[in-house]
This record gives structure tokens, C-alpha cells and sequence, in this order.
């Protein structure tokens, strides 16, 4: 085997981007995976230092710049030490902060008036007036 090149599968699961190595052999063949812009279908094809992966994960897509190769699979120090993240900042609804109006109480405020729960309902069925 070559030291400048490593198997994307391998390098897949060295990074700890799946948990395990059959996961990211899955990942690389299911065509999720782009290497320099090319969409990658088997997971033997090889990856070098210097590379651009983009990878479709759980809703979310990561690109990552290649900085390193790793014979065994360490820590999550070892692993952020593999690559460069070049993603884009998360947008606020990906980072589970939907930008909604929220109705607030104040802590021992006891129950709401009937007053308050037909503007709460409102509210809720209606949207923002």
C-alpha cells in the first residue's frame, strides 16, 4: 500500500465521521460522498492529503479538506486532526432554533386566565396578527 493515499472507507471511519467502517463503506457507495467534485460510488476509491470530500450526512452537508492520513483509528483529537472543516456556518433552523414566537411566563405565575389561553390559542391556529 501507497503512504500518500488510504482507501475512503477507511478514512471515513478514521475520522469519525460514521461509527463504523461496513457504515462508511455504505456511505461511499450510496453516492453521498463527492471527491473533488466527483461523486464517489466505490469505497476503495483512494483519497490524499489535499483532497476536498463533501459529505451528505443526517440532513447536513460537510465539506472537508483532507490534512492527514491514519493507519489506526484514535480519539476525537487524532480524528479533527485528519481533515479541515470547511462547511458553512449552520443556518439557526439547523441548529434547532426555529424562529417562532414563543409565549413566556413568568416562573409562579400559576395558570393562565381564560383571557390568556384564547389569545394563546390564537396565537397558536392564526400565527403572528
Amino acid at each position: 500500500m501507497r503512504d500518500d493515499r488510504q482507501r475512503i472507507d477507511r478514512w471515513l471511519w478514521h475520522a469519525r465521521l460514521v461509527r463504523t467502517r461496513t457504515a462508511a463503506a455504505e456511505l461511499a457507495e450510496s453516492g453521498r460522498v463527492r471527491l473533488n467534485g466527483d461523486r464517489v460510488t466505490a469505497s476503495s476509491r483512494p483519497v490524499k492529503i489535499g483532497d476536498v470530500l463533501t459529505v451528505a450526512l443526517g440532513g447536513s452537508v460537510k465539506i472537508l479538506k483532507v490534512q492527514g492520513l491514519s493507519e489506526r483509528r484514535g480519539g476525537a483529537p487524532d480524528a479533527e486532526a485528519l481533515y479541515e472543516d470547511l462547511s458553512p456556518p449552520p443556518t439557526p433552523r439547523e441548529e434547532g432554533h426555529e424562529e417562532t414566537a414563543v409565549a413566556v411566563r413568568e416562573p409562579g405565575a400559576g395558570r393562565p386566565t381564560k383571557r390568556e389561553r384564547r389569545a394563546l390559542e390564537k396565537m397558536r391556529h392564526r400565527g403572528p396578527q
